[in-house]
């Protein structure tokens, strides 16, 4: 019986034998193929894992250099290079207000209590106003005269008085929905969430739920776009290196200089200050780490809007209570605008001694609260505060002409202006914010280091826990042992 199987068997293979190898040929390709397939794909999420695994700051520095060397030694204008930033910021614009939309009707759907913001909103206006009038102070002691007769007038309309701009921010505030969220409108987002955000304090806490829900997916979302921040650094620094070359540095260097050390001064003096009396801490932990991880970003991306999500990450790093920071660092893109004071108040100034006029304290300080109150104004996109100068020039009564040729000017600095006025809007929203909450944790028993991760300051502390138990438990024997 066995032997008729294997002749039935013999039979067929001698039948079928040529289509039955070409069978096990394919199918041996295939199997080869997809296991180089499979092992190439493993390959490249290793090389991912690895590149996520680096910190991010040393992710954009390396982008930074790299944009750099593009923009100094490749070709200009190469269309690729440049879509990585164009892609990076339109991403950042993108995803901001409807994460601001949603945060803060979350946040205030199922806050308790006021939180900080009375605090937050204090600080704002302090440091917005001794921003100006750091600025009106170092313009008068260092008084520059500007060529404006080699300067093309600036073809962009301009608010026409202080009225004009405070009717503007009330407007925005009653504007549609739908249309903020089209525009970026961020007063208007942020009167309708916080409207939203009250009136649902009354609904289930489903509804709360599934608010929050959307605000956290939107919040993923917002992190992988960050994770691709050292392409997008790339592509901006390769497109402002390469479209205005190293002499952008050298141009108008006295101005830069003046509105760079103004900026300086707040940055690392003035805001520890505001810092320090606040929390009795030392300021600059805190100082260095939110220019760090907030400033760096914000002075390529120059748009304190398109910064925001980067802020957010930031304070939920830094362990801060999200029915707070959801709200007080979207109003600071708004109306935190330190940097955007001291250029309208030293390119006021500039303008007054090209023109030959005496400025003397009193008419500093009305300067210093125009410049506070127009900054707020300053919208938050690229270059906001050049067309609010005009506004404080008119103090002094100075024409319109000679005000909008002072914003030429502006916008042939703006590639270094706008990067650091941004990078110390940007900054301080989170500094101010976390000025707050330290606050409130110091009255609350909390312990806490300035600037480091709530994450990595509780595993510090188990370890030093598991240290001392360790070590109380050794201590018995070394008694037996001396005992005995």
């Amino acid at each position: 019986m066995l032997l008729r199987s294997y002749k039935k068997l013999q039979c067929v293979f001698n039948r079928n034998g040529n289509k039955l190898i070409t069978f096990l040929v394919v199918a041996n390709h295939y199997t080869i193929t997809s296991i180089c397939l499979l092992r190439e794909r493993l390959h490249v999420k290793t090389i991912i894992q690895k590149w996520n695994n680096i910190d991010l700051i040393l992710r954009i520095v390396l982008g930074l250099f790299i944009g750099a060397l593009l923009g100094v030694f490749a070709p200009a204008h190469i269309y690729l290079i440049e879509l990585l930033g164009k892609l990076f910021v339109a991403a950042l614009k993108a995803v901001a207000p409807i994460l601001v939309f949603f945060l803060v009707i979350s946040a205030l759907a199922k806050a308790k209590t006021a939180g900080n913001m009375k605090v937050i909103l204090l600080l704002y206006i302090l440091s917005t106003f001794a921003a100006g009038f750091v600025a009106v102070l170092a313009a008068m002691a260092f008084p520059i005269e500007l060529t404006l007769a080699q300067v093309n007038g600036a073809q962009q309309s301009s608010p026409e008085g202080i009225g004009e701009v405070l009717n503007t921010l009330v407007l925005n505030i009653t504007v549609n929905p739908v249309e903020a969220l089209m525009k970026a409108n961020y007063i208007g987002i942020l009167s309708w969430a916080i409207l939203l955000g009250i009136a649902l304090r009354i609904s289930r806490d489903t509804t709360k739920n599934m608010f929050e829900c959307i605000s956290n997916a939107i919040g993923k979302i917002v992190h992988w776009v960050i994770n691709c921040a050292p392409f997008g650094i790339l592509g901006l620094v390769y497109t402002s290196v390469s479209s205005n070359g190293l002499k952008i540095f050298t141009q108008y260097g006295a101005l830069i200089v003046l509105l760079v050390a103004c900026m300086l001064i707040i940055a690392l003096i003035v805001n520890p200050l505001f810092v320090f009396a606040l929390t009795r801490h030392n300021p600059y932990p805190l100082v260095l780490r939110t220019l760090r991880d907030s400033g760096l970003t914000a002075f390529f991306t120059r748009s304190s809007a398109a910064n925001i999500p980067v802020n957010m990450e930031l304070c939920e790093k830094l362990g801060f209570e999200k029915d707070n920071y959801s709200v007080s660092i979207p109003l600071g893109s708004t109306i935190n605008m330190g940097g955007a004071a001291v250029t309208i108040s030293v390119m006021a100034m500039c303008a007054a001694h090209t023109m030959g006029i005496q400025v003397d304290l009193p008419t500093a300080v009305i300067l210093s609260v125009l410049s506070a109150i127009s900054a707020a104004g300053a919208s938050g996109v690229a270059g906001g505060s050049l067309l609010l100068i005009p506004l404080a020039c008119s103090l002094f009564g100075i024409s319109n002409d000679v005000a909008m040729q002072v914003v030429a000017i502006g916008l042939i600095i703006g590639v270094v202006q706008d990067s650091c006025e941004t990078a110390l809007n940007s900054s301080s929203d989170v500094l101010f914010t976390a000025a707050a909450e330290y606050r409130q944790w110091q009255k609350q028993g909390i312990d806490f280091v300035m600037g480091k991760d709530r994450k990595a300051l509780g595993s510090a502390r188990t370890e030093e826990n598991k240290t001392t138990s360790t070590g109380d438990v050794a201590s018995p024997h070394a008694e037996a042992t001396v005992t005995e």
